[in-house]
């Protein structure tokens, strides 16, 4: 007798990863009011940068930070919405680097990875207001300077209206298991965006990680060197920034089940004709 034929192609391109899709979150926990610096895009582009590890490639569909809309800046002024992901020097830089700055060691790199901007419609963004009025203890946006004139003490408290940006990537943001820089730019008409710190080490959010670098700045005429907001520029301190993070990781399946998938595999895989003694004639 001829046993039937099991289709094994089907089953095997259906069990062909060890992977599934897990969600990711990523928080640095809400503002402390530490410092505020400038992120913005326009006639001064100014990028400032933190920091985050994923452990797993990731699909990053969501995002949000906080800052200060200041020296008279409203909702109205707000053009455009832009987000970068930097990898860590030397990754896309030249190297060695200029010598301008104090390290380049734990920067982001000299150009951005991978970027999206409401301009071209690769993400959407919306703003909701969190205080009329807040006041950062100190402030970096104009007095971004390469060596050696970095070490400034920052630029005094800052006011301005707290604003939250939630971002959708219409066009999803894919990156490998690896760490990065996060840099949001708020383009205005008018007035100044700063972005808020957040505690370091991380309370709240998704609590801390390490390494936890700090967050770094540079303004277009510092590029493509940064300096560090806290070690170079306000001297003896370091800081976090706001921002959070969602999307989908892919995980690898517990080791059990992928043996169980294996194993069915396997069995399936003698699919074909059993062969039968000959009959005697």
């Amino acid at each position: 007798m001829q046993h039937k034929f099991i289709p094994v192609l089907t089953l095997s391109a259906l069990f062909a990863t060890s992977y599934e899709a897990s969600a990711f979150s990523f928080s640095t926990g809400d503002p402390d009011f530490r410092i505020a610096v400038g992120a913005q895009a326009g006639a001064l582009e100014i990028e400032s940068a933190d920091d985050f590890i994923l452990a797993e490639k990731t699909q990053l569909n969501h995002a949000s930070f906080a800052g200060l809309l200041a020296n008279g800046a409203t909702l109205a002024d707000i053009a455009n919405v832009n987000v970068e992901i930097y990898r860590i020097f030397d990754k896309d830089s030249v190297n060695p680097p200029s010598g301008r700055v104090p390290t380049r060691v734990n920067s982001p790199a000299d150009v951005a990875f991978e970027s999206r901007g409401s301009a071209d419609n690769s993400l959407s963004y919306n703003v909701s207001v969190l205080g009329d009025v807040a006041t950062a203890a100190n402030s970096v946006l104009n007095g971004i300077h390469p060596l050696p004139n970095q070490t400034i003490g920052g630029e005094g408290t800052v006011s301005g209206r707290e604003i939250n940006v939630s971002i959708d990537f219409s066009r999803a943001i894919t990156l490998d298991a690896d760490h990065y820089f996060f840099v949001p730019q708020v383009e205005l008409k008018n007035g100044n965006f700063l972005w808020l710190s957040a505690a370091k080490p991380i309370v709240g959010g998704s609590g801390p990680f390490s390494p936890d670098l700090q967050s770094w700045i540079r303004d277009e005429n510092l590029a493509p060197d940064w300096l560090r907001i806290g070690t170079d520029i306000v001297g003896g301190t370091t800081f976090n920034q706001t921002f959070s993070l969602t999307g989908v990781s892919a995980v690898p399946l517990p080791g059990a089940t992928w043996l169980f998938l294996s194993g069915l595999l396997g069995l399936l895989g003698t699919g074909k004709r059993k062969q039968t003694a000959p009959q005697a004639v």
